[in-house]
């Protein structure tokens, strides 16, 4: 991947996250895409009004994610895909460091998109799924400031009364797919202690920066 299509990756999953920041206690009430289009309206009237957040203030951010972000997402299911087989050979221990290391990962990755976002538009898609249906995906597309429109796809699951979000697709390549080959190399290599040590420098290296 050259660096042009990671910027662009980045800033897209910046807003996928901040797309969840304005989640409320009705939002398990409304339909998948519905929740995604008005989410998607408050996250950007958000960024166009909060100068942190659009300067990629990384602890209101992830001060942000802990608090709203995360009980909607189901961010063990993301991890543990992302990691792949190697995940059923961790303790439980090494299953909470991964999810940590990880979180952290993409919390700063977003962070630091969050300044790209500005005039941009989000169109929800018609949504091709049955009523009945507990796992959707939503479709959407990003319009706005310099380049050709931005696809951007949420995998949803019932979750009880409502949806989280389990994975995205970002210029159609799948964040956790994306991960997972990463990851499987440094199993591969070093094991799942070596994963954790290499997001873990990763994570400190990306907070020095």
């Amino acid at each position: 991947m050259n660096r042009r299509f990671l910027g662009r990756m980045a800033a897209s999953l910046g807003a996928a996250v901040l797309l969840a920041l304005s989640l409320s206690s009705h939002a398990a009430d409304e339909a998948p895409d519905a929740l995604i289009q008005r989410l998607s309206n408050q996250v950007l009237d958000t960024l166009r009004t909060d100068k942190s957040l659009q300067s990629g203030d990384v602890q209101k951010v992830i001060a942000l994610v802990d608090s709203t972000v995360m009980p909607y997402v189901n961010f063990r299911r993301m991890t543990a895909a992302a990691v792949g087989p190697g995940w059923r050979q961790a303790t439980p221990a090494q299953q909470q460091r991964l999810q940590d290391e990880f979180k952290i990962l993409l919390v700063r990755t977003y962070a630091g998109a969050l300044s790209q976002f500005n005039d941009q538009t989000v169109t929800v898609k018609p949504l091709r799924a049955a009523p009945e249906d507990k796992d959707v995906l939503v479709r959407t597309e990003v319009r706005g400031g310099r380049g050709d429109p931005v696809q951007l796809d949420y995998r949803l699951e019932k979750a009880g009364a409502g949806w989280k979000i389990y994975n995205l697709n970002v210029l159609g390549v799948w964040l956790v797919e994306t991960y997972r080959s990463q990851f499987a190399q440094e199993i591969n290599a070093r094991g799942v202690d070596g994963l954790i040590q290499s997001l873990s420098e990763r994570n400190k290296s990306n907070a020095k920066g």
